[in-house]
């Protein structure tokens, strides 16, 4: 089994839609893609980065990375948004590895700290995984969503 992190770019649109069908699946989303221009146009943002992980040359997960900029620090932040792995390649340390690299990623390219939610009410695979990568902290915190139409 041949496993690729990859760091997609706007020539990645491909692979991009093949992560969000495993988001799809993974976080039981129903909703439409948005359309190839749209997706283009988000991976060519410096703002905005996404890692897949391929097996054998097939995209089984991936993640998404907003950079926040600070004024408490010059160096970047890392959001981690939705790590998702396909329902067959998870338990088998693909995730971990997923996470490893791309926090090494943050590292190498001087990002102050890298950070991931998980909901605290529902979601305790994934806290348990998080939990798993050996953070440098855990903190509880409560979400206030405002939504426009």
């Amino acid at each position: 089994m041949e496993i690729e992190l990859k760091l997609l770019n706007s020539n990645s649109i491909h692979e991009f839609e093949q992560l969000l069908k495993i988001f799809h699946i993974v976080f039981e989303h129903d909703v439409a893609l948005p359309s190839k221009e749209y997706l283009q146009n988000l991976l060519s943002k410096d703002d905005f980065k996404v890692f897949v992980v391929m097996v054998d040359g097939t995209v089984v997960g991936g993640l998404t990375i907003y950079v926040l900029h600070s004024y408490y620090v010059e160096q970047p932040q890392a959001f981690i948004y939705d790590v998702g792995i396909t329902p067959d390649f998870q338990d088998k340390g693909i995730g971990k590895r997923l996470l490893k690299e791309v926090l090494g990623f943050c590292k190498k390219n001087g990002y102050s700290e890298a950070f991931v939610e998980a909901e605290n009410d529902d979601d305790d695979e994934a806290i348990a995984f998080y939990r798993r990568t050996k953070p440098n902290s855990e903190m509880k915190a409560l979400q206030f969503t405002y939504t426009f139409d």
